[in-house]
């Protein structure tokens, strides 16, 4: 495997640290908890984790609202913290990412209080995007955009004298205001933050919103003002995806590669990338921009053989011709968790669900580039779905009322050990439980189960992962589309790895001859079960 440009096929793991492990007992994960995590993580054989924003916050987004951008939020531990598990992991050989949030702050920073007490066309307000309201009095939105999470796009301000003045705009909640770009003193303030995380030695960054930053200059109307909230997604192309964002890029992979001059590590960035096709997607990884950027396509594809095959296609094609490599992803703490998800499309599919997870995962490990784990996919851990109202805290949900879509059923703590909740998660009393409660269904899926039982989800994983980093064939390089029946898709790596996958529910010849090396489920020589995957040997 190529070790040269280590991320080009790494195995990332994202860890949503407040839901990972809680060392204090307050029934919050913590970074001392993700470090006496690693050699977990070590055990599973991923390359490096991406940890969810621990940056001081008032938490109306869990942390993607930051008020100090060069801080640890005190919940999560401090600076010190920090450096003692940038050293474990060091030692451990694991590289590790952070999340950073450009986009937009909390209406808590510095500079957003600023703004509010300064007056309308001042410096302040220029680093975000303040315009007075239509109407007479001023008391409509400056345009028509909705908010991804429901509602208008834009609050009304009171002004320091007392009068209602000008709307500011939150592409998200009216606690996230959104940067503008345009300013300089913006870029300068994210250099220096960058540089201030890179001197603690981290490896990288994962980027949110990275098709986001620019807005339209002139901030017209939308025709289609509330696709961003009716399809939860990025779409609004006058508010993301804009040219100028590149340049932004650019400059911050030329401070990554400064640093890699300095000691010889390289620095890795990879993009939270929402864009209409593998096409558009490709502009941001080209080499001088990203490395990388998440390739959401694989993840909403249907669990069909000719879907699967398009989309992968369509990123090999694209994505790798710019010199990157995909970065394949089948979950994160937005998506409903795979297990579930695959089980919901029809009532056909239902209880299928864990079979084309365990399938899934090792198609992903198989293709070529690299991909991201979220923490508890290797459990097998299914979406908690019926957790009351009165504790979910998913912003969707305070603003729009409806629990469609909203994100707390994938962030639930997960289960370490035992057979009652808080399952290992935390030592705490009663009154500092996790903060999502546990099912109890939960003790099914408990890592200590999981580990000493070597038909789990979790040895699948591990098995992949030790694989792939032993065998040449994977990782990154090429791959090359075998022939078959309908509802299979095969492909080989190398000059002799087939990855198989049986998308459909009867058993099917296998498709090649050779020592099958893998499987999701039982899988004698010779046949494929349904919803199966396999790497095989050919022996050509």
């Amino acid at each position: 495997m190529n070790r040269h440009h280590w991320w080009r096929d790494a195995v990332i793991y994202q860890v949503y640290v407040r839901s990972f492990l809680d060392s204090t007992g307050d029934g919050i994960g913590d970074l001392a908890g993700v470090r006496t995590g690693l050699p977990y993580l070590k055990k599973l054989g991923v390359d490096g984790i991406w940890l969810s924003p621990f940056y001081p916050s008032p938490q109306h987004d869990h942390g993607y609202d930051v008020a100090d951008y060069c801080g640890v939020d005190p919940v999560f531990g401090d600076l010190d913290e920090f450096d003692r598990l940038i050293g474990t992991a060091r030692r451990l050989g694991i590289k590790v990412l952070l999340d950073i949030v450009p986009n937009h702050c909390s209406s808590e920073h510095p500079w957003f209080r600023q703004a509010l007490a300064a007056a309308p066309g001042s410096p302040e307000r220029a680093r975000f995007h303040f315009a007075d309201g239509r109407g007479p009095d001023g008391d409509e939105p400056p345009n028509n955009w909705h908010a991804m999470f429901g509602g208008p796009a834009w609050t009304r301000v009171t002004e320091p004298d007392g009068r209602p003045g000008q709307w500011y705009l939150h592409m998200f909640t009216p606690e996230q205001p959104d940067w503008n770009w345009r300013d300089p003193e913006v870029a300068a303030e994210f250099d220096r933050t960058l540089r201030f995380w890179l001197d603690r030695g981290v490896d990288g960054f994962r980027i949110d919103v990275a098709a986001g930053l620019f807005k339209h200059p002139e901030l017209p109307d939308s025709p289609d003002p509330e696709a961003d909230a009716r399809t939860r997604d990025s779409v609004n192309p006058l508010a993301w995806n804009q040219p100028e964002v590149h340049d932004v890029w650019r400059h911050w992979r030329a401070v990554c590669e400064e640093y890699t001059a300095r000691d010889g590590r390289e620095r890795l960035l990879v993009g939270e990338v929402s864009v209409p096709s593998a096409r558009e997607h490709a502009k941001y990884v080209r080499p001088d921009e990203l490395h990388q950027a998440f390739f959401f396509d694989l993840l909403g594809a249907p669990w069909d053989a000719d879907a699967f095959r398009k989309v992968i296609s369509e990123a090999m094609q694209d994505i790798a011709g710019t010199g990157s490599t995909v970065t394949w992803v089948l979950n994160n703490h937005d998506q409903v968790r795979t297990v579930t998800r695959y089980g919901e499309p029809t009532p056909e599919s239902s209880g299928l669900g864990p079979a084309r997870a365990r399938a899934a995962a090792l198609l992903m490990l198989a293709l070529p580039g690299a991909a991201y784990i979220y923490q508890g996919e290797e459990l097998g851990l299914p979406e908690v779905v019926d957790l009351p109202d009165d504790v979910l805290t998913d912003p969707i949900f305070r603003r729009t009322g409806s629990r469609a879509r909203i994100r707390d059923g994938c962030r639930v703590p997960l289960p370490w050990s035992g057979q009652a909740s808080p399952f290992g998660f935390t030592s705490g009393t009663e009154a500092a439980r996790p903060w999502l409660p546990q099912p109890d269904w939960f003790a099914e899926y408990a890592t200590d189960r999981a580990l000493a039982d070597t038909r789990s989800f979790w040895h699948l994983y591990r098995d992949g992962l030790q694989l792939r980093a032993a065998l040449d064939q994977l990782g990154d390089g090429p791959l090359r589309w075998l022939d078959t029946q309908p509802g299979v898709l095969a492909f080989v790596r190398g000059d002799d790895l087939v990855c198989a996958v049986n998308f459909g529910t009867a058993p099917v010849p296998a498709p090649v001859d050779g020592v099958p090396l893998l499987a999701s489920g039982p899988c004698p020589p010779g046949v494929l079960p349904g919803s199966t995957a396999a790497w095989w040997i050919t022996g050509t």
